[in-house]
């Protein structure tokens, strides 16, 4: 391989000479011509050579000049730091010297410094969320450059700026006792922010048009509460805005210091209905469903019953029997029956007592099988999410209780509504037991009656 590497060389460079030859041979038509091409050539490239060998001693010195250039610059950044390092220490010295003699010189100065720090840092807490600095913005960051300031061992506070947090503090109590209106941005629900004229009272609470407001300090304006009181609140709301003079009764929130947040946990607070819905699962919707077909069936029994007894009474004053009643169709059965004998009569009015007595105990069986099966259900409920409860301690540990408070509010859910539902219930079959037990026993009297008078009427024959 390798020698027709050199084969291949040998050629190539043979060919590349013969056609250098015939070129310059074409060029030269003798000899001394051919020469003197040759020669040409020479002084050409020495020429070119030397050009050459010139611009890169020069390239070289301009190099050599650059990095002379540098390395002075190099000495006298260093000479630089050297000196500025020098200074620095120096003025450090210089530095806490000075400290030291603002320190002497403020004596118990530093003492007053540190309790305005602290009170100012107690009423920043104050200011951050009061519903006053809503109509007085800047107070939270005027403070905070108070406490900056007080806590520095540079800076000096000036009488005017501890004038301006005495100010503020007055301000504070103040403003507390007042009931004033101003026009600021709110916040809706919506997201929207509009213009609104807001009647505040003192820091409890923030009202407009109607609508109780909440104030956080790390928003900076006022927002609508999402969900507002009951209707009875607002209303007392509106005749506050609407007031001029005198004692208007309206809701306010004790805890308005911090914004209210009483009152906006009060309303946020889940209504009945919003617990249901979240909590009741499926089992808690079948024991409402249960409970609705439970009710209806025991007020259309109810009214079914009452007519019925109504007509019976009506019946009682009458000495005529009607089919529209269940004492005229036991009646009718003994006017039908007019020769028959008190055994037979007695058999024959049992019979008809007996036909009555599945209509008017209609749906009883099913209300009575509701009421016992709510409660069940809500064990049912209780018992599957205590499982889910179970579950999630296995997965998620016993650290966090709001992890399992889904589970646990489902529980209790269904237990509630299986007896919500089992109450009423047995109560209603309560009442429609006693109003069917009463007609049964008005016809069992009567048919008694007749037993007893035809009786008479035969052995006094």
């Amino acid at each position: 391989m390798k020698n027709l590497i050199k084969i291949t060389s040998l050629t190539v460079a043979g060919l590349l000479f013969v056609s250098s030859t015939q070129l310059m041979a074409q060029q030269a038509s003798t000899l001394a011509d051919l020469l003197n091409l040759v020669e040409g050539d020479r002084i050409a490239e020495s020429d070119e050579y030397r050009q050459r060998l010139q611009e890169f001693e020069q390239n070289a010195n301009r190099q050599q000049e650059i990095l002379d250039t540098t390395d002075g610059r190099i000495i006298d950044q260093e000479q630089t730091q050297a000196q500025l390092s020098d200074n620095f220490e120096a003025n450090e010295v210089i530095l806490r010297d000075k400290r030291e003699t603002l320190r002497d010189r403020r004596g118990d100065l530093n003492e007053l410094f540190g309790t305005l720090q602290g009170v100012a840092g107690d009423f920043l807490s104050t200011f951050q969320n009061s519903l006053i600095s809503a109509q007085y913005p800047g107070r939270v960051e005027a403070v905070s450059d108070f406490i900056e300031k007080a806590g520095s061992t540079i800076n000096q506070l000036e009488i005017a700026e501890i004038e301006r947090f005495w100010f503020f503090m007055q301000q504070e109590m103040t403003e507390s006792a007042r009931v004033v209106t101003y026009n600021a941005d709110v916040t809706l629900p919506t997201g929207e922010t509009v213009n609104r004229t807001i009647t505040r009272i003192g820091a409890f609470n923030a009202i407009s048009e109607g609508d109780y407001l909440s104030y956080n300090g790390d928003i900076g304006h006022l927002q609508v509460l999402p969900k507002q009181p009951s209707a009875g609140i607002v209303a007392a709301a509106l005749r506050l805005e609407s007031a001029t003079s005198g004692l208007t009764k309206v809701g306010i929130d004790p805890t308005g210091g911090v914004g209210g947040q009483v009152l906006a946990n009060l309303v946020n607070f889940p209504s009945a209905q919003e617990q249901v819905q979240a909590n009741a699962g499926v089992i808690g919707n079948i024991i409402i469903v249960v409970g609705i077909i439970g009710m209806i069936l025991g007020f259309y029994r109810l009214l079914v019953l009452t007519l019925v007894s109504i007509k019976v009474r009506n019946q009682l004053k009458s000495d005529k029997p009607v089919k529209n009643n269940p004492l005229g169709r036991v009646l009718l059965v003994a006017e039908a029956n007019p020769s028959s004998d008190t055994e037979t009569l007695e058999l024959k009015l049992g019979e008809a007592i007996l036909h009555e007595t599945p209509a008017l105990e209609s749906l009883l069986t099913i209300i009575k099988m509701i009421a016992t099966i709510a409660p069940l259900g809500g064990l049912l409920g209780t018992v599957t999410g205590m499982i889910v409860v179970f579950q999630q301690i296995t997965v998620y540990g016993a650290g966090d209780p709001t992890i399992m408070a889904g589970g646990i509010s489902s529980a209790l859910m269904t237990t509630v509504l299986g007896i919500v539902v089992a109450i009423p219930t047995i109560f209603i079959h309560t009442v429609l037991k006693s109003r069917s037990d009463s007609i049964i026993h008005i016809l069992e009297e009567q048919a008694t009656g007749m037993i007893a008078t035809k009786a008479e009427r035969l052995s006094a024959a």
